[in-house]
């Protein structure tokens, strides 16, 4: 026998390298733990349950841009396993996918169930011994390989071990990795929702912006843009969550209290509203919607511009045009928490990236250790980022795992 490994959790880059092992070495003994009921939870959950694979990005070198943390190491792991092969993995088993407007990338079928079939299946079929309700509790090394106890009191010896537990919010996963040895950076929230409360979005939940910008006031790092939705908690969408991500250290450290500028039309031509009262002279101001934002969102402004009710664009007066401007460029909102995004519950943080060997995703630390997936300091921002940097970690994990099997 070529020996035993155990693969501590069964998410997208735990099944990625436990395929990739199994079926690069078949005489290896791969072992997959899974501390819930079932494998691939949040590929489950990714993208509202259709799950977002990967995305449309297939230059390695533009893909990296998307990772807050992580990019530069990412550079060298995307060159040999990035987007394109994701999608060629998943089509050569049967799983098309389809590529939406924003670059986002589904199973034809829109159901997240279709891409965990095709893991599992394919797990099962290369010979990985599944174990799901089995937390681990300790981990320690002994002699040459390594002791896993396990949570009904059973240990398991093991030649290697993977860990791709995921983002590190619970205290086992740290306190055994720093037992070995390793450095934990504090895992925070970076993908998140902003709480906020203003008479401005009251009862507005479900519109949408189709393209804004949002900034946090004081960092002029701090800069996004995309689509911006109303919530009843605040404001979401692919513009905040990327604003989430690229701040999310930053941010912790306000405790999510920050004033957040909205521009909802940066695209807009500055001689819009003149072109406005030329066209639409006789009409109230309330009542014409400038570019595309929804006409309760605009009548919200309007108000907050402290424009009388039933002014007519043609008596529009400078001061009432200036604070309109302001309004729709320079929207100033006070947040104060934040809500975590269900679909992509992400963290910053975790193993730092210089103790690990990324040709391998090797410790170097501890001989043997290998991780993968969210428990390093790798993260994406929204839209099938994280997904497909869990398959990278994994793939490489695999094949070394292979090799040393």
């Amino acid at each position: 026998m070529a020996g035993r490994l155990v693969i501590v959790g069964g998410g997208a880059a735990g099944v990625f390298a436990a395929i990739r092992a199994a079926t690069l070495a078949p005489d290896l003994q791969v072992t997959l733990l899974e501390k819930s009921r079932d494998l691939l939870q949040k590929v489950g959950i990714s993208g509202g349950g259709r799950c977002n694979v990967t995305h449309d990005c297939r230059d390695p070198r533009e893909l990296v841009s998307y990772y807050p943390r992580g990019a530069r190491e990412l550079r060298g792991m995307f060159a040999r396993f990035a987007a394109q092969n994701t999608i060629d993995w998943f089509t050569a088993r049967g799983v098309k996918l389809k590529t939406e407007s924003d670059g986002r990338m589904f199973p034809i079928t829109d159901d997240s169930a279709t891409v965990i079939d095709c893991l599992v299946d394919t797990a099962r079929a290369a010979g990985v011994d599944i174990l799901t309700r089995r937390a681990v509790r300790d981990l320690r090394t002994e002699g040459d390989g390594f002791s896993v106890t396990l949570n009904d009191g059973e240990d398991i010896a093991a030649d290697r071990i993977l860990l791709t537990t995921g983002g590190m919010r619970g205290g086992d996963t740290r306190r055994m990795v720093e037992s070995l040895g390793h450095a934990v950076i504090e895992p925070v929230p970076s993908l998140f929702t902003f709480h906020i409360d203003d008479p401005r979005l009251v009862d507005l939940a479900g519109l949408s912006v189709p393209a804004a910008r949002v900034r946090v006031a004081g960092h002029k790092d701090l800069d996004a843009r995309g689509p911006l939705l109303v919530t009843h908690w605040g404001l979401s969408g692919p513009g905040v969550l990327r604003l989430s991500a690229w701040g999310a250290r930053v941010l912790a450290e306000t405790d999510y209290t920050f004033e957040l500028m909205v521009d909802w039309l940066p695209d807009l031509a500055p001689d819009t509203l003149d072109s406005m009262r030329r066209e639409h002279a006789r009409r109230q101001v309330a009542s014409i919607t400038v570019g595309d934002l929804p006409k309760r969102l605009w009548q919200r402004l309007v108000e907050a511009a402290a424009i009388p009710d039933g002014r007519i664009w043609a008596e529009l007066k400078k001061d009432e045009a200036r604070r309109l401007v302001a309004q729709i460029h320079e929207a100033r909102f006070q947040v104060a928490g934040k809500s975590l995004n269900k679909d992509e519950f992400v963290t910053c943080g975790g193993i730092p990236l210089k103790e690990v060997d990324l040709r391998r995703m090797a410790s170097k630390v501890v001989p043997g250790l290998f991780f993968a997936g969210e428990v390093l300091d790798i993260d994406g921002i929204t839209g099938g980022f994280n997904l497909q940097a869990a398959w990278t970690g994994g793939w490489i994990a695999g094949e070394a795992l292979a090799e040393n099997g």
